[in-house]
């Protein structure tokens, strides 16, 4: 009862994130505890040598989401969903998405899983003397600048998936600060986009377009400012029923990457997270800044604009998850019905019974390219000599090692190169959802304690509730990383397991046989165009 009047009354935030495979909509009161959900799966396409979501699909996905959500209400509490405190947007970070004037999308939406951005992002690293990743929004734009795509002279405005979702329902041009940062480089000290690499980026393409950079890139945000209100139009886009009431104000609209970090309590400095999905990457807000720039870290922010240090790899669970699928198919064709839960418990329990150090297996989840490793494009591969240790249980352990592999290549630079000091570290995903197994193989991994609570399931749309709640419910001047703390976290239980040192040991010499391996992976990419 309590809830329902909470809901009618409109005490309540709305968070919504377009993930890699689903969109997701989480309803939370106003303790941040979630009441009511939906969700809508959707798919990437290779189309013309690249990975898209068409423009129809994300319209679609939004509003299927939210009916969703809006069924789930009526069912559980008997009433209609017309009012909401606040709402947030999220989504997959970065990509590429351009407008004309008149808001017209020029080309399909290019996500952070394409690497045709490379040769940008290497001379724009050179340039900033930054590290410039291959799927940020600016080596996209420069990239397309280079190939003197027709388009760019046309470009007006440019943003990310939940930048363009945000304007839809508002018709602002903002963003996040987080997510800002894995556009163009933001200061720290400013939470504004650097101005000395602003002017060296318009020097590169001066005289190339009609534009400067800052013309065309969203005004950042930091969380707890207003970003606007649902308009008229954008109620009637969420809700084509016409119950949901305008005027809802908005949160700055954020990233995957900053929702996993306020899911996980992971914004202040000396504390971490990993969110584990389709793709995987580590979050590790840092005290200072690091010694010199490398390729395998990007240095991005925090919804709060404090600075963090971000190893990503596009590879996580989608070839574990097909080699999970193969063996659901045998238990079909053995006249076995096994629902899928128990298929992963049965596998990555399995997994644990194997040799610390896969019995000298090796796999590579490359379902697509890695920057980190050097591998431009997809090539999943299972190598083995004929001394190693077939069995079932190797098999599957060195599947979910190879989830974390590239990961933990990354991350060794700032936790043993850098000295990166971390108290904690929280993880979140899929791959989590079978008790201990993927928590204790990323302990070893990372040789950190790692900590898994109960919301972090909820993952980044429940994030984005709590970023729409501190938007309304925050005191004068108090700090997310605070509110978090005391009203978000102040009372949640979490897991924490700690690495075993055999499991680190063999997680390392497992490692140094990863990396022995990759030209193998490099030459595959070139004999199996």
């Amino acid at each position: 009862m309590e809830s329902k009047k909470l809901i009618q009354d409109g005490k309540t935030a709305l968070g919504i994130e377009f993930g890699s495979t689903r969109i997701k909509a989480i309803l939370a009161d106003e303790n941040n505890m979630p009441i009511a959900s939906g969700s809508h799966e959707w798919e990437n396409r290779f189309e013309n040598g690249l990975w898209t979501y068409p423009e129809e699909d994300i319209y679609a996905g939004l509003q299927d989401v939210y009916a969703k959500l809006k069924q789930d209400v009526k069912e559980k509490y008997g009433v209609t969903l017309k009012k909401i405190g606040a709402i947030g947007v999220s989504a997959m970070m970065h990509g590429y998405l351009v407008f004309d004037k008149s808001g017209r999308l020029l080309v399909p939406f290019r996500t952070w899983r394409n690497n045709n951005a490379e040769g940008a992002a290497e001379k724009l690293t050179e340039v900033f003397n930054y590290h410039i990743p291959a799927r940020w929004s600016v080596a996209h734009l420069y990239q397309a600048i280079l190939n003197r795509e027709p388009h760019v002279k046309d470009i007006a405005f440019q943003t990310t998936l939940e930048g363009y979702v945000h304007r839809l329902l508002t018709g602002e041009k903002v963003i996040g600060v987080g997510e800002a940062s894995g556009m163009f480089p933001v200061d720290p000290a400013t939470k504004q986009y650097d101005p000395k690499m602003l002017k060296q980026f318009n020097d590169l393409i001066g005289g190339e377009v009609p534009f400067k950079a800052e013309e065309i890139l969203p005004k950042i945000l930091v969380a707890g400012e207003n970003a606007g209100v649902l308009t008229e139009s954008g109620a009637k886009l969420l809700d084509p029923e016409g119950d949901l009431e305008s005027g809802i104000p908005f949160c700055p609209p954020e990233g995957d990457a900053g929702t996993g970090m306020v899911a996980t309590n992971s914004v202040k400095p000396r504390t971490g997270n990993v969110s584990a999905g389709t793709s995987v990457f580590a979050m590790i807000v840092l005290e200072k800044e690091l010694s010199k720039p490398y390729s395998e870290i990007d240095l991005v922010t925090t919804p709060a604009g404090d600075l963090v240090g971000m190893v990503h790899c596009n590879n996580c669970t989608s070839d574990l998850n097909a080699w999970v699928n193969v063996f659901g198919e045998f238990a079909s064709l053995a006249g076995v019905d096994i629902p899928k839960w128990k298929l992963y418990d049965l596998l990555y329990f399995e997994g644990e019974r194997g040799d610390k150090d896969c019995g000298g297996l090796l796999s590579y989840n490359y379902v697509s390219g890695e920057n980190i490793t050097e591998v431009n494009a997809g090539r999943p591969l299972f190598v083995r000599t004929h001394e190693s240790k077939f069995t079932l249980a190797n098999m599957m352990r060195a599947h979910l090692y190879s989830a974390f592999g590239t990961l933990k290549m990354g991350c060794d630079i700032m936790l043993k190169e850098e000295g990166v000091k971390l108290d904690r570290i929280t993880g979140h995903g899929g791959i989590f959802k079978t008790e201990r197994v993927g928590q204790s193989f990323l302990a070893a991994a990372l040789g950190v304690p790692v900590t898994l609570m109960k919301t972090a399931g909820e993952g980044g749309a429940w994030g984005m509730a709590v970023l729409a709640n501190f938007l309304i419910h925050k005191e004068r001047k108090e700090e997310l990383s605070d509110y978090l703390e005391n009203r978000v976290f102040a009372n949640q239980q979490g897991v924490t397991l700690v690495p075993d040192p055999e499991d680190e040991e063999g997680f390392e010499r497992y490692t140094e046989r990863y990396k022995r391996g990759l030209p193998i992976v490099r030459q595959a990419v070139k004999d199996m165009a």
